[in-house]
């Protein structure tokens, strides 16, 4: 669990990387040595909305790198290399909302054990994968069923694929909170 002032402090760190990026600066910032949980190896997800609609969200499942250089990387991509979206314009950053996803260790499941607003969950069958994030089915209203179907067309396999004991599925949790939940902005 991070602490309230390593949640603001990365809020604040995504902003000011994409504010970075609109200056071309791709300089990664090493936070003060008491923030000790954000030099942990993790995963985790940046996602803008703006208006109250996804801008962007990019990250990376498994626990590669320190969170803080995870959550820049993941904040300039959001912002400019989502596919789903044109990047960012600068006019647009007082708009958007950033929240952040911190995650567990993904563990291998089964469709049966998926916790709606628990479980975020990784669906992979042959080269398709998908991935949908805690807060998804709860933003939703969805069950565990809609969920299941949402990850695998997702994944870009048929909705029913859930059902396939070929596909093989992931869960994880998230630590998710955004500038809205500290006024961080």
């Amino acid at each position: 669990m991070l602490s309230k002032e390593e949640k603001i402090y990365l809020l604040k760190l995504a902003r000011k990387s994409i504010e970075r990026a609109f200056e071309g600066e791709k300089k990664i910032e090493v936070p003060p040595e008491e923030y000790r949980g954000l030099f942990k190896k993790a995963g985790a997800f940046v996602t803008l909305q703006k208006e109250g609609h996804l801008r962007g969200c990019i990250g990376i499942l498994e626990a590669l790198y320190p969170l803080y250089e995870v959550v820049q990387d993941m904040a300039v991509s959001a912002a400019f290399r989502d596919p789903r979206f044109p990047p960012l314009q600068r006019e647009e950053l007082p708009l958007v909302e950033i929240e952040i996803s911190v995650l567990s260790p993904m563990r291998e499941g089964s469709p049966e054990e998926v916790e709606v607003g628990v479980h975020g969950v990784y669906v992979v069958k042959g080269g398709y994968r998908g991935v949908l994030l805690p807060q998804v089915p709860v933003e939703f209203g969805w069950d565990r069923e809609t969920f299941l179907r949402h990850v695998c067309l997702k994944a870009g396999l048929p909705p029913e694929c859930y059902k396939d004991p070929e596909c093989k599925f992931y869960l994880f949790t998230a630590e998710v909170f955004g500038e809205k939940d500290f006024a961080a902005k």
